[in-house]
């Protein structure tokens, strides 16, 4: 028999008290270390921005050939990574799979943070972020900007639909519960506060209803977004010509690649937060257990896209092509990424297979951070590996990042991170309500 989803069969005050508490509750030692150690991240970012800003582009490692690097790679893995909220929130919602209940406010949070992260590497490519107003699909008055033929263009619209809509998909759920915060907070100023948020919501009838209608439509406008938004910045590589980015296969297998690594930065954030507000009874084994069984669906379809590229590759004829699947990837200079997507994304994730690797919370963070760390190695073989062998041998070229590179990532991890924590500290990252509805039709079916 499955595990249930709620443990313990705790009333609807026992839930509250223990999903809100973590608001209000003193910060540990751990928590400001982890606050500490964020904060200096993001000083290094906003240190790294402004060289950047300050001195142009040239800081970073990008060459020619490799015109696109570190700031490419990262916008793409950070936007991959916000894919995941949205999955668990929108369409499983709409599927009606009630184990997403406990999860979902905190993938929600993740990318809303995640896709923050992504839109400044856009920015800063531009060497002068204050002309980012170009990217905007405004009306071209004179014919010369923005190009819609260019899919950077797109890029700008889709992450911002995104974001603006994840953020009101977020908020929306959010509102019953600041009305609890408002009720149960300490101190007048944080009930006010709450209060504001909470707009009134008295948890009527009519007001539910209403509720409900809304959730449901944010639902179905965001549920195209999760394939509409990866599938467009996948056309930043299929619309050019360089050898293993023209392919048609791009769109889907890069939306496969993006739930793959959002539900493995998921894992990677719920796990040591299940363990340190101790919420086993509410974020059950069966939760991890569904999204450990998600990567392993996500990784298998990601393993397909694999093969279809080399079979492609094989089968077009183009001695360029193959030459660069079959030869410069696993061989050229900076071959081992190549080699350690292979195996952070097509072996490791087999792991799952095992009951007992599923429910070893250890080994299922291990695998959720490798699978990250072969994502983000895939971007760099489809970006770098491929513009360092195009299609003359007299362009060929190697790179390497700078340190602005590496502190610009290092920073947006900082930078992630101190969001994120600043989001437990102030939302309850458990919906309240949703937890509390569940554990009713849960009593109810077991009674």
């Amino acid at each position: 028999m499955a595990e249930p989803l709620i443990l313990g069969e705790p009333s609807d005050r026992e839930l509250s008290e223990q999903l809100l508490s973590v608001v209000w509750r003193p910060r540990s030692r751990l928590w400001l270390l982890a606050f500490a150690a964020a904060s200096a991240g993001t000083g290094l970012f906003f240190l790294c921005a402004a060289i950047t800003v300050s001195t142009g582009i040239g800081v970073f490692g990008n060459n020619i050939p490799v015109a696109w690097a570190f700031d490419i790679i990262n916008f793409v893995w950070w936007v991959g990574i916000g894919h995941a909220g949205t999955f668990i929130s929108a369409i499983l919602l709409l599927l009606e799979q009630k184990w997403r209940t406990s999860i979902n406010r905190f993938a929600e949070g993740m990318t809303l943070f995640a896709v923050i992260q992504a839109a400044m590497y856009p920015l800063l490519h531009l060497g002068r972020p204050w002309f980012g107003y170009w990217l905007v699909p405004y009306p071209s008055t004179l014919d010369v900007w923005p190009q819609f033929r260019s899919a950077l263009p797109w890029d700008a619209a889709a992450i911002a639909t995104y974001f603006t809509v994840s953020l009101l998909f977020w908020y929306v759920g959010l509102i019953p519960d600041f009305a609890s915060l408002r009720d149960r907070a300490p101190g007048k100023a944080r009930r006010v506060l709450y209060g504001i948020f909470a707009l009134g919501w008295r948890g009527s009838t009519r007001q539910l209803t209403h509720y409900r209608v809304l959730y449901g439509l944010l639902a179905g406008l965001a549920t195209p977004l999760v394939i509409s938004v990866h599938s467009i910045v996948s056309s930043d590589f299929a619309m050019g010509l360089t050898p293993g980015w023209h392919a048609t296969i791009f769109p889907p297998f890069f939306v496969a690649g993006a739930i793959f690594s959002g539900f493995a930065m998921v894992l990677t954030l719920l796990l040591p937060v299940r363990r340190m507000f101790g919420l086993e009874n509410v974020v059950t084994q069966r939760h991890i257990g569904a999204l450990a069984k998600m990567i392993l669906v996500t990784a298998w379809i990601v393993i397909g896209s694999y093969i279809i590229e080399f079979f492609a590759a094989w089968y077009s004829g183009s001695e360029v092509e193959s030459y660069q699947f079959f030869v410069a990837r696993p061989t050229a200079p900076g071959a081992g990424v190549f080699w350690v997507q292979m195996v952070c994304n097509a072996l490791v994730p087999q792991l799952l297979w095992s009951r007992r690797v599923r429910e070893s919370g250890v080994a299922l963070w291990i695998i959720s951070v490798l699978v990250n760390v072969g994502m983000w190695a895939e971007r760099y073989v489809i970006i770098v590996l491929s513009l360092q062998r195009e299609f003359l041998p007299a362009q060929w070229g190697d790179f390497s990042p700078s340190w602005v590179d590496i502190g610009l990532f290092t920073g947006t991890l900082g930078f992630f991170s101190l969001l994120f924590l600043i989001f437990l500290r102030l939302f309850p990252f458990i919906p309240v309500s949703e937890v509390k509805e569940l554990n009713h039709e849960l009593r109810k079916g077991h009674g």
